[in-house]
């Protein structure tokens, strides 16, 4: 498969809110309820990549996964520490594209002196978890019981890893 990892645009909105549709309906990987249309996912894309970054992986002209970053947190003394997330389509999962897309983003908010990134993953997900350890991700926590999502309550374990 011929990929490139490239800066995303606003242009990328609906083929990203289509890849991260199912996460919110069907899954508790996303505590989100309502799936994003295409303008909030607009949004988001020019919010992450002003601060942050956004980015796909394309091929062929078609978007098969994302990744990003976003603030960890809003006080001041968090600027040099980064959430991020990757959503890879059910088609395109397990071909390295998550590693890829982390690899890509990682020297991205390099350049923007973020020198921390943590990621949430709600639990169970033992293909994030593997991702994640893979890409030299530690556990740091588990919030218990933090979010509830189809009837249950669900426990988000916390990584992180240093950039720099």
């Amino acid at each position: 498969m011929n990929t490139r990892i490239r800066a995303a645009t606003t242009a990328d909105a609906a083929p990203c809110a289509a890849i991260y549709r199912p996460f919110v309906t069907d899954t508790w990987i996303s505590f989100e309820t309502e799936p994003p249309g295409e303008a909030d996912m607009a949004r988001r894309i020019a919010d992450c990549s002003q601060s942050y970054a956004w980015l796909v992986a394309e091929s062929n002209g078609a978007i098969l996964g994302y990744a990003y970053g976003s603030a960890h947190r809003s006080r001041a003394a968090y600027a040099s520490s980064a959430d991020v997330t990757v959503y890879i389509a059910p088609g395109a999962q397990r071909a390295g594209l998550g590693r890829q897309l982390y690899a890509a983003l990682f020297e991205a908010l390099k350049a923007r002196d973020i020198h921390a990134v943590f990621a949430g993953i709600a639990l169970p997900n033992e293909a994030s978890i593997g991702l994640h350890r893979a890409m030299g991700f530690e556990l740091v926590g588990i919030y218990r019981e933090v979010g509830w999502k189809f009837g249950a309550y669900r426990d988000v374990s916390w990584w992180q890893k240093k950039l720099n």
